[in-house]
């Protein structure tokens, strides 16, 4: 039998020098192709951080559509007890004031959305509350959008007419700091 030398040896062997460009290139291509789902959550338009005290400027109560939710995720608006379902037509009625009455807004521009939770309440009742005041403006900029141009309010509306929709129902929710259980 033949004696083998080191250099049949080395014939025999793989060459591993490029296996970590080729673990790089894939890591790389899995990257680039794969999609990560993202929660989007709500988008709000949070004011600007101030050490300064806030501004406390008197509101008229008739303007001021104020939504509580406590701990057992029972709605209280504007003093009465009241159900999800209804607050959509609610609001807009509050909003719009058809029948000019005096305890509900005086015109859409001052109409005041406040929302207020406790801390107790559960993540589903808020964004079904949120969700219902949301499409309360929603359906109101559609009803403007078909009365001033005579198309629905979506995204193929020009930027210009919906700035012109929101001038006159401009979008006005303001949430409070949420209480402790119960507390006021």
């Amino acid at each position: 039998m033949a004696k083998k030398s080191s250099r049949d040896r080395m014939n025999n062997e793989v060459n591993a020098g490029s296996m970590a460009d080729i673990a790089f290139l894939l890591l790389i291509f899995f990257l680039v192709t794969t999609t990560i789902d993202v929660d989007k959550g709500i988008t709000v338009k949070l004011p600007p951080w101030s050490e300064d005290e806030p501004d406390i400027t008197k509101l008229n109560k008739r303007n001021v559509y104020s939504v509580l939710v406590n701990a057992q995720n029972q709605l209280l608006v504007r003093g009465e007890l009241a159900n999800v379902d209804e607050l959509r037509e609610n609001t807009k009625e509050f909003i719009l004031n058809p029948q000019k009455r005096e305890d509900l807004a005086e015109k859409p521009t001052k109409a005041i959305i406040s929302l207020k939770n406790d801390r107790g309440t559960s993540y589903e009742t808020y964004l079904e509350v949120y969700n219902e005041l949301k499409a309360a403006y929603s359906e109101l900029w559609n009803d403007q959008a078909q009365k001033l141009y005579g198309v629905d309010y979506s995204e193929d509306l020009p930027l210009a007419y919906k700035k012109e929709i929101r001038k006159i129902i401009p979008f006005v929710i303001s949430e409070a700091e949420p209480t402790n259980f119960g507390e006021e």
